[in-house]
């Protein structure tokens, strides 16, 4: 989808810059980039307005029909910014509070399988300037690691994590070992100024592997 394409879309839903942004889970200027033609436009996010788009002219022209989408589905994941980070933290089990959380939108490229959430990564402590990098402001997809899955050995070779540590926060980290006999993971940064720390499994209360990152203004 290119910029016009979009800038049209939202003109037929009748949405403002905010709107549309507010609906898709993103900052308004990043509608301003897209509209601009300075940033490309996610696919998730073309599929996303189109099926919008889609709903509005099938409610107008159908009634009370069933709305039909294309076969892609869309899974609204909530997000835990940066300033939403502490309150996650205290709130993790609160469901109510899960769903007062903004969302946003992936497509079925993901398992829709089990607890999803998203987060937005602080700090340079997993930036070494690889394309392995997570940068501050990127937006991660992450999938909740059940805990009678941490009593065996985690698939740490396969994927990064987000960390919920009851003292420490939300930490976004590589685990580079994982002694099972003493509940212990090792966490890594990619960043070489971080030196590796040993935790506790019964001081972490929930466990995510990173399955896609979302880059908001495509820095690299």
């Amino acid at each position: 989808m290119n910029y016009l394409e979009f800038k049209e879309i939202r003109k037929k839903l009748k949405m403002k810059q905010a709107d549309i942004a507010k609906s898709i889970g993103v900052g308004t200027r990043a509608v301003q980039y897209w509209e601009k033609g300075e940033r490309k436009i996610p696919e998730t996010t073309a599929y996303f307005v189109t099926n919008l788009l889609h709903e509005q002219e099938k409610k107008l022209n159908d009634g009370a029909a069933p709305v039909v989408f294309s076969d892609l589905k869309i899974m609204n994941v909530p997000l835990a910014n940066q300033y939403a980070q502490a309150g996650y933290l205290h709130n993790f089990a609160d469901e109510e509070y899960i769903e007062s959380l903004p969302t946003i939108p992936f497509t079925d490229d993901v398992e829709h399988r089990g607890e999803y959430m998203c987060f937005e990564v602080k700090g340079d402590s997993m930036d070494n300037g690889s394309y392995e990098s997570y940068l501050e402001g990127d937006i991660i997809l992450c999938r909740n690691i059940r805990q009678d899955y941490w009593m065996s050995k985690l698939h740490y070779d396969k994927w990064d994590f987000v960390i919920v540590h009851k003292e420490k926060g939300i930490l976004v980290k590589r685990i580079v070992n994982h002694d099972v006999e003493r509940g212990v993971i090792t966490l890594h940064s990619l960043n070489e100024y971080y030196d590796d720390m040993e935790i506790h499994l019964q001081d972490v209360a929930k466990l995510f592997n990173i399955i896609s990152t979302r880059r908001k203004n495509n820095r690299r």
